[in-house]
């Protein structure tokens, strides 16, 4: 009699150990539980821990609560501006209601990707080129409203989208490349061209400067001497004022002009002598 009684607790500690083992769970920190009991979904989730369930009953099911972040594979498109491109992004989303999650939506994480593609290529045909390049700010707040319209629905709650990468043509390449050539060149000639205005300016008040005072000029001079000079050349150029050039012409002019003037009245006084000298014989030979 003992002995069946021994055998039967035995047995008993074994089927409730069997049952303990097949009842029990055990949720981590980052998950929850849904409890479907014959398949009808239990309305309390389960929290983090030790957990028990119903065997044979019940199914729990856990639902990560972690954020996760999905790469949104590239989608090529047209913009707004006909320029063909690809677009990549990622979105980061976590589960706010996990029964709804498992309930509404067969594998939200599929569907979550499903409806990243689609926003993404519905906003490169809606942006223009250079919205994509520069306006990304914009864009990634206009994509995330998107996707986050239907996610809120299925139990989880959008919680970034960065668009990640802009593939473009060769052909555009090269193009934006060509323009932005242009535009540095002609902002580099607007500025040598300021740079010129201003030099002249400074050289015409220089040059007003140096009229005034004419020594200025030669001091000017002398320093551009000292500073070829220090270089230790072998041939040194020496600038030399016109102004200088001029008045030692104008210096040599003025004793050629007094040397020709006695040269042109010496014709005048002696053509009376020549005529006196010819008069006699003349007369002469009328009267002979």
């Amino acid at each position: 009699m003992v002995e069946e009684l021994v055998v039967a607790g035995v047995s008993l500690a074994s089927v409730g150990a069997v049952y303990v083992m097949s009842a029990a769970r055990v949720v981590k920190q980052y998950e929850r539980g849904v409890v479907f009991r014959l398949g009808r979904l239990r309305p309390h989730v389960r929290g983090p821990g030790f957990t028990m369930v119903v065997p044979f009953v019940d199914r729990l099911q856990k639902v990560n609560m972690q954020i996760v972040t999905l790469p949104v594979p590239a989608q090529e498109g047209i913009t707004r501006d006909n320029v063909t491109v690809r677009v990549d992004a990622v979105v980061y989303f976590k589960v706010t209601a996990p029964a709804e999650a498992i309930v509404r939506v067969e594998d939200y994480r599929f569907a979550v990707s499903q409806m990243a593609q689609t926003s993404l290529r519905s906003i490169i045909g809606k942006s223009e080129l250079d919205d994509l390049l520069s306006s990304r700010e914009k864009l990634n707040q206009g994509l995330e409203l998107m996707i986050d319209s239907p996610a809120v629905e299925w139990g989880v709650t959008i919680d970034r989208v960065e668009i990640k990468d802009v593939s473009l043509p060769e052909t555009m390449k090269r193009s934006m490349a060509r323009q932005a050539e242009a535009d540095r060149e002609r902002r580099a000639r607007v500025i040598n061209a300021d740079a010129e205005l201003q030099a002249s300016k400074k050289l015409a008040e220089a040059a007003q400067q140096m009229e005034d005072t004419p020594s200025a000029l030669q001091l000017r001079l002398l320093q551009t001497v000292v500073a070829v000079a220090a270089e230790k050349n072998s041939t040194l150029v020496l600038p030399f004022p016109v102004e200088l050039l001029r008045f030692l012409e104008r210096a040599q002019q003025g004793p050629e002009v007094a040397q020709q003037r006695p040269v042109q009245q010496a014709p005048q006084q002696q053509a009376p002598q020549a005529s006196s000298q010819t008069g006699p014989p003349a007369g002469q030979q009328a009267g002979q």
